[in-house]
């Protein structure tokens, strides 16, 4: 079948659309600030219009969204962003709008869902059937798939907002989170790196204190996630992951941490490849869009 399928990845600062089969097949590709949602949504519509025009009409079109969403398709708002803090975002039908638009069936998941269903496509998760797949950027986020299904429950993993240790003597820094201060989110974002240290994060050596400390932090969750889940690999993607030298501590904490518990030789024996940047960088997020565009066809 000579599909074509359009993706949205929409953050709280950007939303990116793109158009085509994947990472060697990209014909088009458009980015632009998440303004208010009759803006941003008619500007994303005309761009697919307009790519129809020239390359034939849409197989599918994926949204992997910022949240929090809703997931069930048994519920009334099912495709909404729902209860979010961006400004003007709670309660729109980001699905109902681009599926009137364009009438083409709509795969929808979370941001984070998204890149972990391109990543398993496509990149670093290839052949896996239970992963993770955390993004630590501006905010953080959690996907994941657990046996060969992307994992929803009663709404979705909210993996940035667990509760890790704080010790408030090594790291008086109160947190940044609005509603558990001092979660994980609260501690290692960006924002928080910022806000800690007086300086935004790109600005810091490569040897500053901040990176150890994010590394332990980092470390705490895996852990976690890792005797909770039990995933094949964990995928570190979104802005401060950018700061390659920490991957290393990352994973010596985690051996630390576990302290041999988990006697698998991905964990002792061949970490480099179980804790491991994103293989497609920072396309995940629009390249996993695509991917639930292929998801919606193939499951229908």
């Amino acid at each position: 079948m000579n599909a074509l399928f359009g993706g949205i990845e929409a953050g709280g600062t950007k939303i990116i659309c793109a158009v085509g089969t994947g990472p060697e097949d990209i014909r088009a590709e458009i980015r632009f600030p998440t303004t208010q949602p009759v803006e941003a949504i008619a500007t994303a519509i005309r761009f697919f219009k307009e790519q129809e025009a020239k390359f034939g009409k849409l197989t599918a079109v994926g949204i992997a969204s910022f949240g929090p969403v809703d997931l069930n398709p048994h519920s009334p708002y099912f495709g909404y962003i729902t209860s979010t803090p961006k400004p003007g975002w709670a309660n729109t039908d980001i699905v109902g709008e681009f599926q009137r638009a364009l009438d083409v069936p709509i795969g929808f998941d979370t941001d984070v869902n998204g890149a972990a269903l391109g990543e398993w496509r496509w990149g670093a998760a290839q052949g896996l059937d239970t992963f993770i797949y955390l993004t630590i950027g501006t905010g953080i986020g959690g996907g994941a798939m657990v046996n060969g299904k992307l994992l929803h429950g009663l709404l979705h993993p909210e993996m940035g907002h667990i509760l890790i240790p704080h010790d408030r003597q090594m790291d008086p820094f109160p947190g940044n989170c609005p509603y558990h201060e001092d979660c994980f989110e609260g501690l290692a974002t960006g924002p928080s790196v910022e806000k800690r240290w007086g300086q935004r994060g790109e600005t810091l050596p490569v040897d500053h204190p901040a990176w150890e400390l994010e590394a332990h932090y980092i470390a705490l969750a895996l852990v976690n996630f890792i005797l909770a889940v039990s995933p094949k690999r964990i995928i570190l993607g979104g802005g401060v992951m950018q700061q390659q030298q920490i991957f290393p501590h990352i994973r010596t904490n985690v051996q630390k941490s576990l302290n041999d518990y988990v006697r698998a030789s991905q964990i002792l024996e061949q970490i480099d490849e179980y804790i491991v940047p994103p293989a497609l960088g920072g396309r995940a997020g629009v390249l996993g869009a695509i991917a639930l565009g292929y998801q919606v066809m193939e499951t229908a």
